[in-house]
């Protein structure tokens, strides 16, 4: 598979590991110590080629994210479950780009997201209360398996609003999201 865009990531292990599920150039951040010159080239990448943000599915990664986001707005995003993420060996427990099979990658560049900033919110806090994804018992389950779901990286109570308007999810979207795991919790009980 052949990636137009160049694929932003943390590091060197995650080139290895993008390059080995897909045909695709990359820029580094060198983890949370992204500097000005590597936020031009990425700029300059986008304004070429395009870019797609993928980082690894923890706090590092988001904050990685959220600064590129900010000073390059436009990037294409795409997730990985911090399952899909997490080291194989027993005794490793880090997650990140590296420890994802190819297919895992495969189907994150496959889902790829596009924002189209100013965003207008379709869904309110009120449709959250009442799908139970906050304010009560399983609500970070829930979301956890939403964010899964519509490829949007996990969030809390406070940011899956802002993601959902984000990449523009409508209130039909989000109804058939949930239905699916309504079902699936019925469906395990």
């Amino acid at each position: 598979m052949k990636i137009k865009e160049v694929i932003i990531v943390e590091g060197k292990d995650d080139r290895v590991k993008i390059r080995q599920a897909v045909d695709a150039d990359t820029i580094e951040t060198n983890g949370s110590a992204i500097n000005a010159e590597t936020l031009e080239r990425i700029k300059h990448a986008k304004e070429k080629r395009g870019c797609i943000i993928f980082t690894d599915p923890d706090y590092p990664g988001q904050r990685i994210r959220s600064i590129i986001d900010q000073a390059v707005p436009g990037c294409k995003h795409a997730f990985l479950t911090p399952e899909e993420a997490r080291a194989k060996h027993p005794h490793n427990k880090s997650i990140g780009i590296e420890h994802a099979s190819v297919a895992a990658i495969q189907k994150a560049l496959a889902g790829v997201y596009e924002i189209h900033p100013p965003y207008e919110a379709e869904i309110c806090q009120q449709d959250l209360l009442e799908y139970g994804l906050i304010g009560g018992s399983g609500a970070k389950e829930r979301r956890m398996k939403l964010g899964n779901l519509l490829n949007i990286g996990q969030a809390n109570g406070k940011q899956l609003l802002k993601r959902l308007a984000m990449f523009q999810i409508t209130k039909k979207q989000l109804k058939q999201a949930m239905e699916e795991i309504v079902e699936e919790e019925n469906g395990n009980a």
